[in-house]
Parts: C-alpha cells; structure tokens; sequence
C-alpha cells in the first residue's frame, strides 16, 4: 500500500511541487514499514542458526556424558553393554529389512507395469499382423489398379478419378500399418531388456532380504541369551530396584544436559503449553502403567506412561519440533527424544527402530520411530514421558482421549 501512495505523491510532485517535509515523511514512514517486515525474518533466521549450534554442542556433549554414564565394570555393566550392541544391530537390520522390502514393492510394481506393457503390445502387434495379412491378400486378388488400366477399361473420367483416390488410400492405410507394426516390433524389442533386468534386481533384492533376515536371526539369539544371564544378575526386588534407580539417573543426566544446553527454545509452530489435553496419542495401543504408580516395591514409581503396542507399529510424534537425541540408552532402549521448546520435551522409549536423526524436524503427528522391546524389555510396548525443563510430568493430562 505504502509504495503505490509514494508513487503518487512523487508523480503529483513532478506536476505540482508537494512540500518537501511531507515527500520525506512518506519516505520515512515506507522504510520503517520495510524494516518492520524484514526484521522479524532476520530475527528468525538468528534463532534457527543458533539453535542449530547449541544442537552440535550438544551432541558432543552427550557422546562424553554417555562414556562416563556407560564405564561401568561390574557383571550388570558387561551384560548391558552386550546387549546394547544386539539390540542396536537389531534395530539398523530391522530398518534395512524394512527398506528391501520397500524396494521390493517398487520393483515388483514396476515389473508388473513392464509386463502389462509387454501384454499390450503383443496384443497390437497380432492384431495389426492379421490387417497387414488382410489388406495384402485383398491387394492381390483385385490386381493393380493402376489409371491406364482402368482407361482402356472404358471407365468413365469420374469413375477413374474416384477409384485412383480410394485405391491411394488404401495405399496410404497400409503404409500407416506398416509402420505402426514396425514400431511395435521395436517398442518390444526395447522392453524385453529392461524385463530382463528388473527381474535380475528384483532377485538381488531378495537375496539382501534374505542375508538380513539370518543375521537379524542371530542377533536375535544373542540378546536372548544376554537377557537370560541378565535376569540371573537381577535375581531379586532389591537389585532390581537397584538397576531400575541406575537407568534413571542415567536418564535424568541426560536430559539436565539437555536443559542446560537447549534452554527455553522457541516453540516451533503453537506453543506446547496451550495444547493441554489436545495432543494425539504417540501410539494405538491399550495403556498397561499410568503415571505415579508403582514400578518397584511401592519404592519407585512410573514417571511416565507405557503403552502395550505391537512390535513394528507406528510411533508419531505428539507435537511439533526437533529431534535432540536418537540413540540407544541403557535401560530405555532405542530412545528418541523431541524439543518442543519453551522447555517441552517429549520421550519414546524401548523402539526397535529410529527413523529420525538429531537436527531433524519434525511435525505432529509424523511417524519417527517403530514400537520395540529394546532395552531389555520382556514385552513389546511404548514407554513414553513429558518433561519440563528436566523434570517429568503427567503425560495423561496433555493426551486426548485415546
């Protein structure tokens, strides 16, 4: 609005001569407009670069938190720290499975596209040989047609001119089938290679499949066996408790460092604090332990929610923001954990796979992790917090109703 009325106040200034405090005011009043707009975007900007740094701060730290976290010497330790590296290597061949499989839904489609093509064209081109074969056959038994034939025939002008133009049209028609049968012929000749050599990917493809699927099979043998020698350790209430008060200080260390090195981000997208009981559900599945009841001997209590769910089913993030951390944690499995600033982070525990990074966005609702049993876990289920600036929070007052 502001340029076209400077416009005009310049353009009646050429006519008749405006004062020159007003000319200046309006030019003054469009560049604080302009700088108004533009300042908030530059604003913007600032705040995404810095907060990008604080994440690569922050992964570093984390990698020598985890060290001093994980130097544990005892039998518990060892143990834990085998089955990390299976439960790990369980999840990366979980999501290479799944992508082959993908991959393999691609190709087949194709191939079937291929092949449906390749039916067509075997169809056009039995049809078009039966009307080449027809048209010769009828070329012959009426003999050529030619204009001093029909001339010494005693055929009158009209009657010459109409049969040499019916007789060059058939001419014509079987050029075009002619030619529309040398290309099919052609069309085929090119699509029998690439046949040929989606079926050789698809075959490859179901090879990997399979390579996969053993070692997945074997890794599978070892965290069995590792949770066997685990359950030998923690034979008792007493070391369980034990246990169960090491992974939560390991847990709260983690997210303290988080607190500190995040802080009060801005929100991405709506505030997370006026989605109070609006939040979707990060699973389907039927809730097995609320928030505050007892986990342990009435001496530790859940501080958040788990939520039977089969293995390999969706998990969505509840609100938008970023991934800041994405890696196995002992205790909690293949974790993942989202800032949604003003200090609001949400935690997905004990998944069999990850399929987000730390930096990455992510939105409402979008899928960033598959359901598990990691982290030793003797079930398959979603075990999944709310913390505020460090500290946990009844997840079931931010949920909607399931």
């Amino acid at each position: 609005m502001l340029l076209p009325l400077l416009t005009q106040a310049l353009i009646a200034n050429a006519k008749s001569p405006l004062p020159v405090r007003r000319v200046l005011g309006i030019w003054c009043l469009f560049l604080l407009c302009l700088a108004a707009l533009l300042v908030p975007s530059v604003e913007a900007a600032d705040d995404a670069a810095e907060y990008q740094k604080k994440l690569k701060a922050l992964q570093s730290n984390i990698e020598q938190l985890k060290k001093e976290l994980n130097d544990v010497k005892d039998q518990r330790g060892q143990l834990q720290q085998d089955l990390e590296q299976s439960e790990t290597k369980i999840g990366e061949l979980e999501e290479k499975v799944e992508t082959i499989n993908d991959e393999i839904k691609t190709q087949d489609a194709d191939l079937q596209s291929l092949q449906q093509q390749q039916r067509t064209l075997e169809g056009n081109r039995q049809v078009q040989r039966t009307q080449i074969a027809s048209q010769v056959r009828n070329a012959y038994r009426s003999g050529p047609q030619s204009p001093l034939r029909l001339l010494l025939n005693q055929q009158s002008p009209e009657r010459i001119t109409r049969l040499s133009k019916y007789h060059d049209y058939l001419l014509a028609t079987r050029n075009d089938k002619l030619k529309s049968y040398v290309a099919t012929l052609e069309k085929l000749s090119q699509l029998k290679p690439q046949i040929i050599a989606q079926r050789d990917g698809l075959h490859e493809q179901r090879k990997q499949l399979s390579a996969r699927q053993r070692q997945l099979t074997e890794q599978q043998k070892a965290r069995t066996s590792t949770l066997a020698k685990l359950a030998q350790v923690i034979d008792n209430k007493d070391a369980q408790l034990v246990a169960e008060r090491q992974d939560g200080k390991r847990l709260q260390a983690l997210l303290d460092e988080m607190t500190t090195s995040i802080g009060q981000a801005a929100p991405a997208g709506t505030a997370f604090s006026r989605l109070r009981g609006q939040l979707p559900w990060p699973t389907d599945g039927k809730l097995r332990h609320r928030y505050g009841s007892d986990r342990v001997g009435n001496q530790l209590a859940w501080e958040g929610i788990v939520i039977d769910a089969s293995t390999g089913t969706p998990v969505q993030a509840v609100h938008s923001g970023h991934v800041i951390f994405a890696e196995y944690l002992r205790g909690h499995g293949l974790l993942i954990i989202v800032d949604h600033g003003e200090g609001y982070m949400s935690l997905y525990a004990h998944n069999q796979t990850l399929l987000k990074r730390p930096g990455d966005p992510v939105r409402g609702g979008e899928i960033i992790a598959r359901v598990g049993d990691s982290g030793g876990q003797s079930y398959s289920g979603l075990y999944f917090e709310i913390r505020h600036n460090g500290q946990p929070t009844n997840p079931s007052t931010w949920l909607g109703r399931a």
